[in-house]
């Protein structure tokens, strides 16, 4: 079974296409980094998947079946999404904010409590959990946002059902909030969560993705394992800047480093 699928798809919500002839494939646990200048097309890629944006040819399948043929509440079981900016200005608590993402599940209050607890945790926001949502600052909003949608997919990640988009989750966040987010992240895809995710740091995302597509102008400039792709000449062609591209030290990556 594949987590999801884009065969030849193209998007072009306002007239002119934002995405074109997009070809992508992610199988359960495998988690995908979306690469790329300012706008490339990672926000729209994953507004797409997510539905904001329509599909106007190709295919884009979810779970082996057409995303439009899913039934709202069934998907929503299946597949949660981040964006870049969410904004909610009522007064909810953190621990109500991050509840939000257990309405589509029918698992029960006792189930829903314990796993709000443990996205919680994962996110290092159980602190903050009697807080009002709008006091908090934006690093610590981010993560509250983040534990939601880890508490959306949190239990049917288990059998490979599950379906995350991250548009840039590390905004905001200190170096030590990151590290966490990505280690979120990782344990997350090893129980089955496919996770596709937009970050600027390419050596975050580098450690963190088994597949990385580089977007340029709405299509795919490459695709494929972070030492193949992440090559001094894809940045001077794609991001026009000179860099280094070596072997990490400690870990089984290429460390990119700027000149």
């Amino acid at each position: 079974m594949n987590a999801l699928q884009l065969r030849a798809v193209q998007a072009a919500p306002w007239g002119t296409r934002l995405l074109q002839d997009i070809n992508l494939l992610l199988g359960p646990g495998q988690i995908l980094g979306l690469a790329g200048p300012n706008g490339a097309g990672k926000s729209s890629l994953l507004r797409l998947v997510a539905g904001d944006i329509a599909v106007h040819s190709g295919e884009l399948l979810v779970h082996d079946r057409p995303r439009a043929h899913w039934p709202r509440q069934q998907l929503a079981r299946r597949l949660a999404y981040l964006p870049q900016f969410s904004l909610l200005n009522f007064p909810y608590t953190v621990a109500e904010v991050v509840s939000l993402g257990r309405m589509p599940h029918a698992t029960g209050a006792a189930a829903d409590h314990d796993i709000v607890q443990q996205v919680m945790a994962a996110t290092d926001v159980s602190g903050l959990r009697e807080r009002p949502y709008t006091r908090l600052s934006g690093g610590e909003r981010q993560r509250v946002q983040l534990a939601r949608v880890l508490a959306q997919v949190w239990d049917t990640a288990e059998d490979g059902r599950a379906l995350l988009l991250l548009d840039e989750p590390t905004t905001a966040l200190d170096l030590a909030h990151q590290q966490l987010v990505a280690q979120a992240v990782r344990t997350l895809a090893g129980r089955g969560c496919a996770i596709v995710l937009a970050i600027h740091d390419f050596n975050l995302v580098a450690g963190l993705a088994d597949i990385i597509a580089v977007l340029q102008d709405g299509r795919l400039a490459a695709c494929g394992a972070p030492e193949q792709v992440f090559t001094p000449q894809l940045f001077r062609e794609v991001f026009a800047i000179d860099v280094l591209v070596q072997r990490h030290p400690l870990r089984n990556q290429p460390l990119v480093i700027s000149r």
